[in-house]
Order: C-alpha cells, then structure tokens, then sequence
C-alpha cells in the first residue's frame, strides 16, 4: 500500500482514539509516520518529543504515559532501533503503563532475503502481541490496553507528495470514566499493605478503601499515604514484633517488590487477598484476587490499631534520636529533601537504596505524586523517564543512585527545558550490594560494587548541565531553600558504602529495640 497513506490513515486514528504525545526518533524507513506527525502538530493536534536514540525514547515516552495515564507512542525506524525499546516495553508491561510502540519496518517480502536493516520485528516483543500492519486497519479494539506494538510495512517509495486535507473533520474520542463496580468484601480484622505501584488503582480510590476498612495500613510509598504505619519495614524484621502483630488477614493492593520484612509480614497471616488490575500479576496465590477494589465492605476492625500507632510512634522517635547522633548519611539526606519538597510536585524515585531508604526511614505529611519505575525495578532509563515525567508538571524532583545515573547518562546529551532538579546519591558504587550476602564476596568491589571512580560534577557540566555538589546536611539545607530553574542536578557526596551499610543495620537494631521494649515484648 502507499506508504504515505498508510502513515496518514494511522496517525489520524490514533489523534481520534485520544493519543496525543508522540516520541520520535530519526530514522528513515518511518519518515511516512514521522511527516504525517509533523503535519499534525502544525494543527496543534499532537505534541512531538524528539529524543536521540530509541532506548532512551522508549523510557520517555513511559515517562509521559506513567503521568498522564494515557498511551503515549514512541516511534521508530526497522532494525536494531526497534529492539533497543525492549527494557522500556517491559517496565511497561510488567507496571501495566500505556506505552504505544510503532515500529517502521521493510515488506514482509524482504524478511530473511539480507535485504538491509531487516528483520523479524513482527513478534519481536515476546511478552505482548505484535500488530504487523501492511494496509489500513482498524485500531479501536487494539489501542485500548498498554503496552501495545504495531509494526508497520512501509514500501518504497517512502515520501510522496500527495495533496489532500487528511486531517479535516478530525473527532477526539473521550476516554469514558471507569464504572466501579458492586463487589462485596466480608472479612475478619486484618492489615492493608499497598505496594509501590498501587495495583493500577487511583490514589483517591486507595484511600476511600482503606478509610471503611480502618485498619492499619503500611504503604511501600509512605509519601503518597502519610497515613500510614511507616518505619514498618524496619520494626518488622523483629520476628516478636511479626509474632504480636500478625494479622488475620494481610490484603495486598498491588506488589510488594521493596522488603523482605514486608513480604515475610504478608506470609505469616492467616489468610491473604490480592487486589491488582495489572493481569501479569494474577497467578499469585490468595484467598481472594481481584482486579476492582470493593465498594461494599463488611469487616471486623483491627483490635490491634493502637499497638500499631504505638510501633509508629517508638520507631519514629527511635530513628530521630539515632539519626541525630549520626548527622550525615545516605538516609539524613533523604529524609531532608523528602521534608523540603514542594506540596503537589512530583517525585521520581530510583531502584535499589534510595525507594528502600524511603520506605524505611521516611514519614511524610505532604502530599506529592510519587513515580518509580517498579515494573521490573531496574536502573536502565530512569534519567530518561525524569524527563518524561517532566513534560506532564510545572516541577518534578528525583532521587537517583550514581550507577543508574551513569546507566542513562546519555540522556543528557538530549536534555529537557522543563524545571527538574535530579538528586544523586554519590557512594561511589552499587550501595545495595553492601547490604546482601554478596558483601561477603573476595572479590566484592570488582564482582558487584563496581565503583565508578568518577567526578560526577564533571561528567555532568561535561553535557553543559547545571550541577552542585553538596556533602553535608547544612549545604544540603541551603540548596533546598533555592527554586528550581531549568534542568539541574544535585551530587550529594555520602559516607562510602560499607559505612552506610553499617549505618543502617544499626538504625534498624536500635528501631526494632524500641518497638520490642515499648510494647513489652522483650
């Protein structure tokens, strides 16, 4: 089919089915796509995000579409730019996000002939479906659950010059609102515990669930649910502590990827239940799953409430006290920019210690949107997925280890104008790995530390970015007190990691004292 029309009749369904955030990437076999976009965006019907290479697009676009809940398409030309989307597919995939990936690609004809730039894209992405796309076709019922993959056969000649209105009379769909529905939920006392992806569910639906049911409820993303028993991470690795508190019934709203204290907690009530609407999650076994959370709510309350807040209240103290007498780490800094961060701004957090290192030592009362990428948890794109989130905020702010900023420092060769400031937790290495069994290993710092040896200020005005450098609480205070202008990253220089290990062992001993003796367990 004529290549032109083809990218044409596509572009416009998808600006009718509500898809409006286009992530491109330079290439030639897409370049029907990629002028039918440009003709689009002169009628202001989309916006275009071009991003240098298709890695770091694909964590772009599941920037925007992670902020906006709404598929955002990333696109590209055949070959190996098609499968550099794969890592961001995943994360998608395994977060429920809705990334749209289009891929340009030669005729089917071509394939295993060693025609140039040809391969089998179709089917490429193994854990979805491929769309492979050789004449006009109906997208209603396949753009309508991410991530989705179409991959178009354009044949030569790839531009022509064809005079004709194709985008008049144009109509947006309206995404209809999601129905709720009736289900019943009819249980004894127990405990909700609210992974950090939050199962798909609005925030508001969360909180209007956890409120009929008035129990206790520990949320991976203290942030987002300051009502909830933080510091649970850390008193629950005290196995009297899970003896005197354990549940009836533990009721999980998502995953629970963070803490084996967690996880051991879930495991040791008598019964669970599951709640998630991401569907590669539903072989977990439960007593219950269910993808909606019920309206209609019949349980018992949690006799336990108090012993709760009371194990709140005694591991706050008991970190204040300790991370008093320490006065600069990992966690002291962590704490600080969570306390200083703007009500209604956004937040990024990064795998590894700084989402863990929230969990534990964190307990906020503003109220901020929080993102991670915890599909798959990886470092891969995050610095790529900042940026994307920024296109959907006046203000966005990040937390980031040193490796997953070098894993995606490639991206700031394509910054962004948009007001991000991006913390970086410098220790020189995979802080994580001194806190496993791995730290145990001869040849630790080489097998699994890897530490970089860089000046990360250099690195970074090396790409023309704006950086500062900040090594204890105080310049880490004043910096805080400035606005965000403009891209930015904040090195923070920390203890090295066999310190901060150790520090942290030690705020969970003191914590879990606290709690045993306050509650007369000990």
């Amino acid at each position: 089919m004529n290549a032109t029309k083809l990218a044409r009749n596509l572009v416009r369904q998808l600006i009718e089915l509500g898809v409006s955030d286009f992530v491109i990437s330079p290439g030639s076999r897409n370049a029907p796509i990629l002028l039918a976009l440009s003709e689009a965006e002169k009628l202001q019907l989309v916006d275009l995000h071009s991003r240098l290479d298709e890695r770091g697009a694909g964590y772009f676009a599941l920037g925007i579409a992670k902020a906006s809940n709404n598929f955002v398409a990333a696109v590209c030309t055949s070959g190996t730019a098609a499968a550099n989307y794969l890592p961001a597919l995943l994360e998608a995939y395994h977060s429920g996000a809705k990334l749209l990936l289009i891929t340009a690609d030669r005729p089917a004809k071509l394939r295993g002939t060693g025609a140039n730039q040809t391969t089998y894209q179709d089917g490429l992405y193994s854990v979805i479906k491929s769309h492979d796309i050789a004449t006009i076709i109906d997208l209603k019922n396949i753009v309508v659950d991410g991530p989705v993959h179409l991959n178009v056969q354009f044949d030569e000649p790839l531009i022509e010059k064809i005079s004709e209105n194709w985008l008049d009379g144009i109509k947006i769909e309206t995404e209809p609102a999601d129905s709720q529905t009736n289900g019943k939920l009819n249980l004894t006392s127990g405990v909700v515990i609210i992974g950090h992806d939050r199962g798909g569910f609005e925030t508001t639906e969360i909180e209007a669930f956890c409120k009929k049911l008035n129990w206790p409820v520990i949320a991976e993303d203290p942030i987002t649910f300051p009502f909830s028993i933080s510091h649970a991470s850390l008193f629950l690795q005290d196995a009297q502590i899970i003896k005197n508190l354990k549940p009836d019934w533990a009721v999980v709203i998502g995953r629970t990827t963070l803490s084996r204290s967690i996880n051991n907690f879930i495991n040791s009530a008598m019964h669970q239940a599951y709640f998630d609407r991401n569907v590669v999650n539903d072989k977990r076994a439960a007593d219950i799953k269910s993808n909606q959370l019920p309206t209609e709510i019949s349980c018992q309350p949690n006799s336990d409430l108090d012993k709760w807040q009371m194990a709140k209240s005694l591991a706050s103290k008991s970190l204040n006290d300790e991370l008093g007498k320490i006065k600069w780490s990992e966690q002291t800094a962590i704490r600080m920019i969570c306390q200083e961060l703007p009500t209604d701004s956004a937040l990024f957090v990064g795998a590894s210690r700084p989402t863990r290192d929230i969990e534990a030592v964190v307990s906020s009362s503003k109220k901020l949107q929080v993102f991670a990428n915890r599909g798959l948890s990886g470092i891969d794109g995050n610095i790529s997925t900042i940026f994307g989130l920024g296109q959907e905020f006046d203000l966005t702010h990040a937390i980031v280890g040193d490796l997953t900023l070098l894993h995606d420092v490639s991206a700031f060769s394509n910054p962004v104008a948009n007001n991000i400031r991006i913390f970086v937790i410098d220790n020189n290495g995979g802080g994580i790995f001194s806190m496993l069994p791995a730290a145990e290993a001869a040849d630790f710092e080489r097998l699994f530390a890897t530490p970089h040896n860089l000046d990360l200020h250099q690195v970074l005005t090396g790409f023309s970015i704006k950086c500062s450098v900040v090594s204890n609480a105080s310049e880490l205070s004043k910096l805080l007190d400035k606005e965000v202008n403009g891209l930015e990253v904040v090195v923070i220089k920390v203890p090295e990691r066999k310190v901060n290990a150790e520090v942290m062992q030690k705020l969970t001993q003191s914590v879990c004292n606290a709690v045993r003796i306050g509650m007369n367990l000990a």
